[in-house]
């Protein structure tokens, strides 16, 4: 099986040696590495170049100021193989990742997708806390125990890629979940294989988490995914203002008890967390206490940014009325 392996990449001059290294030393050693530049300010490209010089099947895209999905795409129409395999920069890939999900794509000559495994770099108490709070633990999907689909640990015909017109292209983040609901709605069968798993870094801090998922709720609007995440946390909060606005009207002296009752709703979910992930982080009532602790900060962080995210879209599109989604423009 012929494999171009697909990476778009935007300053990455910290992680890019390691994942062409890991690249070039998989078992399975991909026929090219097609990477595509969306405009990075630091030394990446110059990093790549270098590998190209030493004689590695790197082949360089420089797209100026482009998004993930333009990167893909601009990167899977320039290679040359039947099948596309995607990761990312800032990924940490084992050895026999391209060789697991290529396994997996030949055990059934229909298989049109496989989906590798996804795993969080927990080296921190706080990422440990950071993947409790929103990285979905792995559940059966078919024959197999995994996490959500991961399009950075992927392999699909270059066929079907074509066949949905690829990424959307106009988003920073989001993309890949339209392009695979794509793929399903168009009827390719995809396949699951836990051993193809790659490793993410998390965000390290509650600052940095925070201006990711400022990113990450925008564009989940306008990739018109809003009723899978946001539409649920505006009702909780909503709720929670009327009844402080009520409080305050009524009975000023009541108004701690919607504050009390946010405090129970982070609380209550950062235990539903910490038990839904008792098996991928087994620890002491004591280490329990102080995740809950962290994840309830961490989950008011997130919804903050989620709020924050919605504020935005209704200024930058809404208000505009100048923005297709995706489906509309697709």
């Amino acid at each position: 099986m012929n494999v171009s392996v697909i990476v778009p990449v935007r300053d990455e001059e910290d992680s890019i040696r390691e994942l062409l290294d890991s690249l070039l030393a998989q078992t399975h050693p991909p026929d090219e590495i097609v990477i595509t530049d969306g405009g990075s300010v630091d030394a990446t490209p110059q990093i790549i170049e270098d590998y190209k010089l030493k004689g590695a099947p790197v082949k360089l895209i420089r797209a100026g100021a482009a998004l993930p999905g333009r990167g893909r795409n601009l990167a899977a129409a320039e290679a040359k193989c039947e099948w596309l395999a995607f990761t990312d920069g800032g990924i940490r890939l084992p050895k026999d990742w391209l060789q697991a999900l290529i396994d997996k794509a030949e055990q059934d000559k229909s298989t049109d997708i496989v989906y590798g495994a996804m795993e969080p770099v927990t080296d921190t108490f706080f990422t440990e806390c950071a993947a409790i709070a929103y990285v979905p633990p792995p559940s059966p999907r078919g024959d197999v125990v995994i996490r959500p689909p991961f399009i950075a640990s992927s392999l699909v015909r270059r066929e079907a890629w074509a066949k949905v017109n690829g990424f959307p292209e106009s988003l920073r983040s989001g993309e890949d979940l339209i392009f695979m609901d794509r793929l399903e709605k168009a009827g390719y069968r995809a396949a699951f294989e836990p051993r193809a798993v790659v490793y993410w870094r998390l965000r390290s801090t509650l600052t940095a988490t925070f201006k990711r998922f400022v990113v990450y709720s925008l564009n989940n609007i306008r990739a018109g995914l809003f009723n899978q995440w946001q539409a649920k946390i505006l009702f909780r909060y909503a709720t929670l203002l009327v009844l402080f606005v009520a409080a305050l009207v009524i009975e000023p002296s009541w108004v701690w008890l919607p504050v009390a009752l946010w405090l129970l709703m982070l609380i209550a979910r950062a235990v539903v967390s910490i038990r839904r992930n008792r098996n991928c982080y087994p620890g002491s009532f004591i280490r329990n206490v102080r995740r809950g602790l962290m994840v309830t900060a961490i989950l008011a962080v997130l919804d903050a940014a989620a709020i924050i995210g919605c504020f935005q879209w209704l200024v930058l599109d809404a208000f505009r009325g100048a923005r297709k989604t995706p489906v509309e423009a697709g």
